[in-house]
């Protein structure tokens, strides 16, 4: 069966980083995993390929050469999904799609042309799949019907399909699932609160996998909560390590984790060692009354602050997630946040409107009191360009342009470079020795446009040279990863403009309010 697996196009996110990897020469962040993933689970006589829309266009003689086409995504990619579905179609192709949009919203009147729909998790539903193409079906739905499977029998993905210079990192998975019960949270709902993991060896095994075929940078865990479960993360780490250290250390590790690691010495310590420079928390607000209503009430047992500084002294880089909206939420909630980040110095501040997303708990409750805005913006996804979702239960307006202004604030360049430096200076060093690696070219142009935007042409000339010296005398071992984090600004200068713009079309196409403290979203 000649295959085309295709994975729809992103819209511009926080997370997309175009500007940055304009600078490194690469075209997407990430891969799509769960795509490899499946073509791993499929029979490996099957003729595949993998088209990633976001690094390239299908080419007509990949749509002649295909048999059948395999599409998967999230709810942001929604839209090019639908396209994508009715070319094949026109093409007279069969098409089986799945992955996280399938699975919350089967019935979305963008899948209504796929003939097989694939839900839950493929270890599950790929071999009714294959039953029903054995038996000459030309359609059906399969679901797991609430089981989750073992994981420690998924194969290593089919890492060899990927255009691997298209990406700055790679993305394998060792845990399923969550043991927490955010409201918002859609992870639950598709993964279960009992986190499942791969033994060591096959995680480890992945690695080696990605490291014969010459891959040699940055890897994302991609778990929602890698410590998830902390026995089974605390026998992976030690075999990370060694095997990082037979090989000089060739690849730097991010990932998610809750905000209860920083309770954990122990296990920062073994993450540092294995060489994770940075881990993303969902820390959502330091409003309390909001993480009450959110259900993330492991947010409040300790002080965030101290939190994000104990991960910070073990030489792992702090990246958050932030939100705005909840219910009962007071005014000044942007604000709040964005003193919040200034204090604690976190660069990677992502932030955005609550979205209730199809089957969480929050869903079920906003749908029940009436609240959901229903059509097309009943299931937008999480981006940082959507209005929230839902009636909140303060003025719409008022959120959004709080919203707006902290964004913007967060990413002006001099506030930016100043958190930058601020959080470095207390980051703790390496213990790692990494092989030593000589810099490229696109390293060098990279750097030198660097400088030239930075540390000549905008106002942030002075603050750039100081703060570059004075890494290099206080913490040198770390004056490379703060010019990669300050060039991540590249970005979000740019983003913070699309935010704007995007956020203040959709307010003008909104029907009238209530009168209520509002105020016009000034330039940027």
């Amino acid at each position: 069966m000649r295959t085309l697996f295709i994975y729809p196009e992103f819209p511009k996110t926080f997370w997309s980083y175009e500007k940055i990897l304009e600078l490194v020469n690469r075209k997407v962040l990430l891969p799509p995993l769960g795509m490899v993933t499946v073509a791993a689970l499929l029979p490996q006589d099957w003729e595949m390929k993998l088209v990633d829309r976001n690094v390239r266009d299908v080419t007509e003689e990949e749509w002649n050469w295909a048999e059948m086409v395999i599409i998967s995504g999230m709810i942001v990619q929604k839209d090019d999904m639908a396209v994508q579905i009715s070319k094949a179609k026109q093409r007279g192709l069969p098409v089986a799609i799945g992955g996280p949009f399938a699975s919350s919203t089967p019935d979305a009147p963008e899948l209504d042309q796929a003939d097989f729909k694939i839900l839950d998790e493929g270890e599950i539903t790929l071999p009714m799949f294959l039953e029903a193409l054995e038996r000459g079906d030309t359609s059906g739905r399969f679901t797991a019907e609430g089981d989750k499977p073992d994981v420690t029998v998924t194969p290593i993905p089919r890492f060899d399909l990927l255009e691997l210079d298209a990406y700055d990192s790679m993305s394998v998975q060792f845990s399923r699932g969550c043991p927490f019960n955010c409201e918002f949270c859609d992870i639950i709902v598709l993964y279960g609160r009992k986190p499942r993991t791969k033994t060591p060896e096959q995680l480890v095994a992945e690695l080696q996998s990605l490291y014969d075929l010459g891959w040699g940078r940055s890897i994302f865990l991609v778990d929602d909560n890698f410590i998830g479960n902390k026995r089974n993360a605390k026998l992976l780490l030690p075999q990370i390590r060694t095997w990082q250290e037979e090989r000089g250390y060739p690849f730097s590790f991010a990932t998610e984790a809750s905000v209860d690691l920083a309770d954990d010495e122990e296990m920062m310590q073994m993450m540092h060692d294995a060489r994770f420079e940075s881990v993303f928390l969902g820390i959502e607000t330091p409003d309390e009354s909001s993480l009450e209503t959110a259900r993330k009430i492991q947010n409040t047992r300790n002080p965030l602050d101290a939190a994000v500084d104990r991960i910070t002294a073990n030489g792992i880089r702090v990246m958050a997630g932030f939100i705005i909206g909840f219910d009962g939420e007071k005014d000044g909630a942007g604000h709040r946040i964005v003193d919040f980040v200034t204090r604690t110095g976190i660069p990677a501040a992502m932030m955005g409107m609550l979205q209730a997303l199809p089957k969480t708990a929050l869903w079920a409750r906003l749908e029940k009191e009436g609240r959901l805005i229903q059509g097309e913006d009943a299931a937008k996804g999480v981006n940082q360009t959507n209005l929230l979702n839902f009636k909140p239960t303060r003025p719409i307006r008022d959120i959004a342009n709080e919203y707006v202004d902290a964004f913007c604030a967060l990413y002006e360049p001099n506030a930016y470079m100043d958190r930058v430096y601020s959080y470095y200076l207390k980051m703790g060093a390496p213990r790692w020795k990494a092989a030593a690696k000589l810099p490229t070219w696109t390293d060098i142009r990279a750097l030198s446009i660097v400088i030239w935007r930075q540390g000549i042409k905008r106002d942030t000339r002075s603050r750039f040279w100081k703060y570059l010296l004075g890494m290099a005398r206080q913490n040198p071992a770390l004056l490379e990863q703060f010019l990669v984090v300050l060039a991540h600004n590249e970005h979000f200068l740019e983003y913070r403009s699309i935010v704007q713009q995007e956020i203040r079309e959709q307010l003008e196409s909104l029907p009238p309010e209530e009168p209520s403290a509002q105020k016009e979203l000034q330039p940027v």
